[in-house]
């Protein structure tokens, strides 16, 4: 690796670089075993991108200081022949969501070194960084949270937040500017970690040229309370150029109050930079049709879901975007839009493909590749756009890649692709494909220090038979080192979501390479309810919670418990959000199965969920509606079954984990049970961190929760 040298900039005011050792000890090294401490270590890598001319690999990486709580991210940049890796930027201040100009002669990233996120450019090289957007002093402005430069590199969007409603009390009542309450009259109040005080992230649309940008238009409109990208994720592939550079496609859903918290109807915009005026293309002018898997139908009735995610034609003359097409369903199928800008018409591109796509990229015009999740691996895929005139057509849809492996993302210049790859045993590294073959070669080596010395455990991919005769891949991961004519303690893991597939992921909380390290054997079923089986096996989860999904668990359990290996008198049950309510769940009916039972952020009572969250439309859509709807019999079968309503058969240990500024699943909720269980008299711990939400993100907050996680199934699972 080699440091390239690079200019400062007249706005520069970085502190001094973060010191990262990420160097393993000498008793790491011994003990050749994944700890949390080993995994912390590692390079996060990511967000890449190829140069146009596809022999430079662009990418983020993020690595961590445990004794400063705190990490830093850097640009590099990898020769894809030589493989040889450089970094761009030091580690004195934050550089991400790196981007190629289109003649490859510039990088554009966002960097805090000025003072806050503002837009740099420098060369390929990573010298001359050049401020762009922003004050000049840092002071005043606020940060810059994405960007992209349109390819004539005439113009650049980017992503600020807006002050465009009174929701603080010193707002509303100007003459006390020290009182600090908040005031609503409709939903959503908050939003998965923060409360709503009238701020919304809206794009700006700017001329481009020497120096700073001055000033930038709101193509959203100063005075909408609502968000473009949609909240929560904030997600800036949701916004896209066309090639021309005249014209901006972007994700919307312009809803407030009650209607909003209802809605999934987000919708595909296109706004034009000479004219300022903008275009709804998922609600066309009346009268205009379109074609839908062969059936002519009016567009606005079939668009009232998720419209996300535009990509621009190669000639700008069609887009591609992903939609859901039941509304309020935030885990419909993601379909393969395309939608003629000339004639309005709409194409299904995968009608006939039972599995979700995404990141969607234009092979050229007759072609696309995307992402699908398929039979718990991610793979890219491609699909013809067939001719204007062939009316009921189905397209065909090509599996590119196989194998077991998450491809995450990728990016396609001058006939390469780059993707990045993670499996359970590696996280994320990135592979050249062959686009002719799909043959995939790995071409990076980030975390080879660690891979090197750390023994990882086997996985096997099992299928398990489910009492209604179903088959259900389940992943069974071994301790290294595994010795099959010894017993080893069993977890179950219970996946989120609840719509999340159980895939070849690598993850950072929930490891399962790290829980096999500990010496217990982990069982992770694709349950009821998981993506990349089909819809029909997707679907049957809502409404449905305490039901077939819940038979899967114990079918995959009670599987692997047979096995001479698993010591079916040592199992453990752990999950978080779908997964801790799992775990609720299972504590009321399990039989005397776990020793242990770990919830992290679970739901446990449906009633106070209902008015405890925010997304109501996710509630509506997976318990079937409002608790008080009494007709409604698949509701309230929903909350017949809610966990709270049989602790009464509790009788196993159990450890809570839960964040204070979780407002998806709020913290009441994990109060709720572990007060019902300290009053049974069952051993229950909780563990509250009060600057963490849904998930732990910060490098000691997640050290404290692994030794909590591992000291209760080593107290209660291995009897230590």
């Amino acid at each position: 690796m080699a440091l390239a040298a690079w200019g400062a900039g007249s706005c520069d005011k970085r502190p001094e670089p973060l010191t990262i050792d990420n160097a393993l000890t000498a008793e790491e090294i011994a003990a050749g075993r994944l700890t949390p401490e080993v995994m912390w270590k590692m390079s996060r890598v990511g967000d890449s991108s190829l140069s146009p001319d596809g022999s430079k690999l662009l990418y983020q990486q993020t690595d961590y200081s445990m004794s400063e709580n705190r990490g830093v991210t850097t640009l590099w940049i990898e020769d894809t022949v030589s493989e040889t890796a450089t970094r761009l930027t030091d580690t004195s201040s934050n550089s991400l969501s790196p981007r190629w100009s289109a003649d490859g002669e510039t990088i554009y990233f966002l960097s805090d070194r000025s003072g806050s996120m503002q837009v740099w450019r420098m060369n390929a090289q990573g010298a001359e960084a050049e401020q762009i957007t922003g004050n000049g002093n840092g002071e005043g402005i606020p940060d810059v949270e994405g960007f992209g430069v349109s390819p004539d590199g005439k113009h650049i969007w980017w992503v600020q937040t807006v002050h465009v409603a009174a929701r603080k009390s010193s707002d509303v009542y100007t003459d006390m500017p020290k009182s600090q309450a908040r005031i609503y009259d409709d939903l959503m109040a908050r939003h998965w970690d923060y409360w709503d005080e009238g701020d919304y992230r809206h794009i700006f649309v700017g001329r481009l040229g020497k120096g700073l940008v001055t000033g930038g238009t709101d193509i959203i409109g100063a005075d909408a309370a609502w968000d473009a990208p949609l909240a929560p994720y904030f997600d800036m592939a949701e916004i896209a150029w066309n090639h021309a550079g005249t014209k901006l496609a972007y994700t919307c859903k312009p809803l407030t109050g009650t209607d909003y918290a209802v809605s999934t109807d987000s919708d595909i915009f296109i706004y034009d930079v000479a004219t300022g005026t903008t275009r709804n293309i998922c609600k066309p002018r009346t009268g205009c049709k379109s074609e839908c898997a062969g059936e002519v139908m009016e567009c606005v009735a079939e668009m009232p879901g998720y419209d996300k995610y535009p990509v621009w034609s190669p000639d700008d003359s069609k887009i591609a975007f992903r939609s859901m097409r039941r509304a309020g369903n935030e885990s419909d199928k993601e379909r393969l839009m395309i939608c003629d800008l000339q004639t309005g018409t709409m194409r299904d591109l995968t009608a006939t493909f039972d599995y979700n796509a995404m990141n969607t990229v234009w092979e050229d015009a007759d072609h696309l590749l995307f992402i699908a999740p398929i039979e718990a691996t991610h793979q890219i895929c491609r699909v013809t756009v067939p001719p204007a005139d062939s009316v009921g057509l189905a397209s065909q849809v090509e599996v590119l890649t196989k194998g077991d492996h998450d491809i995450n993302a990728f990016t396609l210049s001058d006939r390469h692709i780059a993707a990045e790859v993670c499996t359970i045993s590696m996280a994320t590294e990135f592979f050249d494909v062959d686009p002719a073959t799909g043959t995939m070669v790995r071409i990076s080596s980030v975390n080879r220090p660690i891979y090197d010395r750390i023994r990882m455990g086997n996985v096997q991919k099992r299928w398990v038979k489910t009492t209604d005769g179903k088959e259900m891949l389940t992943w069974v991961i071994l301790p290294p080192d595994f010795d099959e004519t010894k017993k080893y303690p069993v977890l179950l893991y219970c996946q989120g979501g609840p719509q999340s597939v159980v895939s070849q992921f690598w993850s950072y909380r929930w490891n399962f390479q790290l829980m096999a390290a500990q010496g217990y054997i982990v069982v992770a079923p694709n349950r009821r309810g998981l993506p990349s089986f089909g819809q029909e096996w997707l679907d049957q989860i809502s409404g449905d919670y305490s039901g077939q999904n819940i038979r899967d668990y114990l079918s995959a359990i009670d599987d692997v418990a047979r096995e001479p290996w698993a010591d079916e008198t040592r199992m453990g049950c752990v999950g978080a959000s779908y997964g801790g309510y799992s775990v609720y769940f299972l504590a009321g009916c399990h039989e005397k199965r776990f020793k242990a039972f770990i919830a992290h952020c679970g739901i446990f009572d449906f009633d106070s969920m209902y008015g405890h969250t925010e997304e109501l439309w996710f509630v509506n859509n997976d318990y079937g509606g409002p608790y008080w709807d009494k007709e409604n019999a698949v509701a309230q079968r929903s909350y017949a079954n809610s966990p709270h309503k049989f602790v009464t058969k509790w009788d196993t240990p159990i450890l809570i984990f839960t964040g204070e500024k979780d407002f998806r699943i709020p913290y009441t909720q994990s109060l709720e049970a572990f007060t019902a269980a300290r009053v049974r008299g069952i051993p229950a711990r909780l563990v509250e961190f009060e600057n963490e939400a849904h998930q732990v993100f910060k490098p000691q907050n997640s050290l404290v929760w692994n030794r909590e996680f591992f000291g209760w199934l080593d107290k209660y699972v291995k009897g230590e």
